[in-house]
């Protein structure tokens, strides 16, 4: 048992053998009043700091997953963007291909005149 307790027994039964009357007996049951509220007191404000912890390591969690959460789909995000960009990167320069692939055609074509005119007149 806590020593307070015993204690406070102890007074409890001695005071049944003595005068309840006496001012040293009503000064020792009012510190033994007081004693227990202090204790009370001591619980509940030890209750309220555990669950505030608790409150706090849940609350630190939530803000940890939810900032895991968030720059994943910031990176999803960033990572789609990229895609799209390659794709884009990659139609330009198919398009880019095709295009000088066409002046190339055309102007073998023009070279070949040049040549075969250079060719038939000298």
């Amino acid at each position: 048992m806590d020593e307070k307790v015993l204690e406070e027994i102890r007074f409890h039964s001695e005071a049944v053998h003595r005068d309840a009357n006496s001012p040293l007996f009503q000064i020792r049951e009012k510190e033994m009043e007081i004693s227990g509220r202090v204790f009370a007191a001591r619980n509940q404000a030890d209750k309220m700091i555990s669950d505030a912890r608790q409150r706090s390591l849940e609350i630190v969690r939530n803000a940890q997953a939810d900032a895991e959460r968030l720059a994943k789909e910031h990176a999803d995000k960033v990572y789609a963007e990229i895609e799209k960009s390659i794709e884009d990167v990659k139609e330009q320069g198919v398009a880019e291909t095709a295009a000088l692939e066409h002046g190339l055609a055309k102007r073998q074509g023009e070279a070949a005149d040049l040549v075969t005119k250079l060719v038939t007149t000298a």
